[in-house]
């Protein structure tokens, strides 16, 4: 009985073989359909929900949310201190993206170009290393860094270049109490925290560069300066495109890190985590929840213009 239900299988099994080869884009599409459903019901339908509250008032007397359509939360991003907001958070991730890419440039082109075997394994591990351990005790230990009584701190004092700090610390713009309070300071976390995803696109670019690109331009009397300006840097722009991406958009979002090392000054994170906890006021925060989608979108259509989604 058993032999006879596996000769009545096999037929039905070589069939669904014969299926899954005769149509490979519907056997495609039935794998796309869960992970399609996930992001139209779960992601898209959270945006939805997010536009649709921005839409919505705030009773100031009980502090309940009013299902009346209004623009009012759009007009009050207008107000000169939203925009300070958004202009600041704006600065800083593309601040962060840079010092990134200034970083991560020199050690991503020794790694493609000059490592190997162990060498290379043991780069990847002192990049990866701290993504292994909690976000939060990373800027945290950052913190004490960067405090008054931190290694930076003491090592001021130790080398007499504290005058040299409390003279950055006064500057009205970067400057703060210490560096653990200080834009500065939240500058400093937020590059350490965002390097390795710099370092790898940008590694990968330059690695998928031919050899013989820079044994030609040696050939034709090219120097070292002009070989990576005209070979090395244009090939390697859709890898810095594509680490810009993770840096700018995360540093964007971000509230943790201000909220930790930053003092007073606030960042679009900030406005709206305090805008939908402390005051309670949902269809604000969804307004200017917003904000860094429409940023985060153009700068998206900018980076694709590079080749950035070549390179992820």
């Amino acid at each position: 009985m058993n032999s006879a239900a596996l000769t009545l299988s096999e037929p039905n099994r070589s069939s669904l073989s014969a299926w899954v080869y005769l149509h490979p884009r519907s056997v495609l599409l039935l794998l796309l359909i869960p992970p399609l459903l996930w992001l139209g019901v779960v992601y898209l339908g959270s945006l939805f929900n997010l536009l649709a509250y921005s839409v919505f008032g705030l009773d100031e007397f009980t502090g309940q949310i009013t299902h009346e359509l209004s623009l009012n939360n759009f007009i009050e991003l207008t107000r000169a201190a939203n925009l300070d907001v958004i202009l600041r958070t704006t600065l800083m991730a593309l601040m962060v993206t840079l010092g990134c890419v200034i970083i991560a440039f020199p050690i991503a082109y020794y790694m493609a170009r000059y490592t190997k075997g162990k060498v290379r394994a043991l780069f990847y591990l002192g990049i990866m290393l701290p993504l292994w351990s909690s976000y939060l005790v990373r800027v945290y230990a950052w913190k004490l860094i960067l405090a008054k009584e931190g290694i930076i701190g003491w090592l001021a004092q130790t080398l007499h270049l504290d005058w040299l700090l409390q003279g950055i610390l006064s500057l009205p713009v970067i400057g703060g109490p210490s560096l653990s309070f200080s834009p500065i300071g939240t500058f400093v976390v937020f590059v350490y925290i965002w390097l390795p995803f710099m370092i790898l696109p940008i590694q990968a670019a330059i690695e998928r560069i031919p050899r013989s690109f820079f044994e030609a331009s040696m050939d034709l009397g090219a120097s070292s300066w002009q070989t990576f300006r005209t070979v090395t840097l244009p090939l390697a722009i859709p890898g810095i495109a594509a680490g810009s991406i993770f840096t700018f958009s995360l540093t964007l979002g971000d509230y943790i890190i201000p909220g930790i090392i930053g003092n007073s000054t606030m960042y679009m994170g900030q406005v709206v985590y305090l805008q939908q906890g402390t005051a309670g006021n949902v269809p604000f925060a969804a307004a200017f929840s917003l904000v860094p989608i429409v940023v985060i979108g153009v700068y998206l259509a900018l980076a694709k213009r590079m080749g950035a989604f070549d390179a992820l």
